[in-house]
């Protein structure tokens, strides 16, 4: 998408975006839920899709959830998902070990939740650590010696509310001192929508710290790394240019879709501001019927990055092929395309 213009989603583009793109790939948080609120359209849009034989994938980042545990999730927001459409950087992460012949002798400590440790369990690994640990305390005296299992191959480092002390000092100390040990990151998002008023610490700060204590880079399963894709490409007999990449950060979604060859559309759902500087894009769809200019903020926190100038670089490198404020309005075109063709009523061209 370098030095190409992103276009705002409308009736007449819409239409020929769903009928070029066989398969949708959508985030999770903030695009379908934010926390544990539906965000409005999400059942019908679905539907939609699902009705013109698109397949629907699911990619997120929140490892806190193992595949098993987002089909119960989507099912308790009256949406059917099945298992196998889902892809969680919690499956990617034992699906690394797995792929990479991780010797099954060797044991696997967690800084994170139950997601990795179910998938951990599902792939057949041994794991230590996890929410259990989160009650574990350190009294650090003058001979305190801090003991921790040798037989420790990897550290999987995701999205921990209970992190603590124990934790990072027994993480640090495996990937220190244990020959060989990976250290793999989940993903590195900054913040997170954990509930839907507002975002919280997301997996990166947890990943930061145990790099600021091993001076060592994670190997990153997650978006924007395109490890889960082999696994797509596995699954359906569909080429990444008749994907479409549906997210709303562009340093991961964004990011993941185009460093995979997918389509790509920024949805703004996740955003608890809907300013967003006018370098980045012209214009903002406001609703079905109006189109609104942004104007320009002095400073403005958005898709993780805190400092314009490191978003208007981030801006020039990833660029949606489309934008628009939530997949309801892919819904909301698409109907209206028929109505406003029989009435002669279609607007110009975006």
């Amino acid at each position: 998408m370098n030095g190409k213009i992103s276009k705002s989603l409308c009736v007449d583009n819409a239409k020929e975006l769903l009928d070029s793109v066989d398969a949708f790939l959508f985030d999770c948080d903030g695009v379908i839920w934010k926390g544990e609120k539906l965000i409005d359209g999400v059942p019908e849009t679905l539907d939609l899709l699902r009705s013109h034989g698109k397949k629907l994938v699911f990619v997120t980042n929140n490892s806190t959830k193992s595949r098993k545990q987002y089909a119960k999730k989507f099912l308790s927001l009256g949406i059917l998902v099945n298992e196998d459409e889902i892809f969680s950087s919690s499956f990617a992460a034992a699906m690394y070990l797995k792929v990479n012949d991780f010797p099954r002798e060797k044991k696997v400590y967690v800084i994170g939740e139950e997601g990795i440790l179910e998938e951990l369990e599902q792939a057949g690994f041994t794991a230590l650590g996890g929410p259990a640990d989160g009650k574990k305390n350190i009294e650090l005296k003058s001979d305190c010696l801090f003991e921790h299992d040798k037989n420790v191959g990897a550290v999987i480092v995701g999205l921990d509310q209970h992190i603590n002390f124990y934790k990072l000092q027994y993480g640090t100390l495996c990937i220190r001192e244990n020959p060989g040990c990976l250290f793999i990151a989940t993903n590195r998002d900054a913040v997170g929508h954990l509930t839907d008023l507002q975002e919280w610490p997301g997996a990166g700060c947890m990943v930061a710290a145990i790099c600021g204590t091993t001076q060592k880079e994670p190997i990153t399963v997650g978006k924007p790394s395109t490890f889960l894709m082999d696994f797509l490409l596995q699954k359906y007999n569909i080429t990444t240019s008749r994907m479409c990449m549906v997210g709303d950060r562009l340093d991961t979604d964004i990011l993941f879709g185009q460093n995979a060859g997918c389509r790509t559309l920024l949805v703004f759902s996740g955003l608890r501001i809907l300013s967003i500087s006018s370098f980045i894009f012209e214009k903002v769809q406001i609703c079905s019927s109006t189109i609104q200019h942004c104007s320009v903020l002095p400073s403005v926190t958005l898709f993780g990055v805190t400092n314009e100038s490191n978003y208007e670089d981030l801006s020039k490198e990833v660029k949606p092929e489309y934008y628009t404020n939530s997949i309801a309005d892919m819904l909301r075109w698409y109907v209206m395309f028929p109505i406003l063709c029989k009435q002669q009523k279609l607007p110009p061209h975006c």
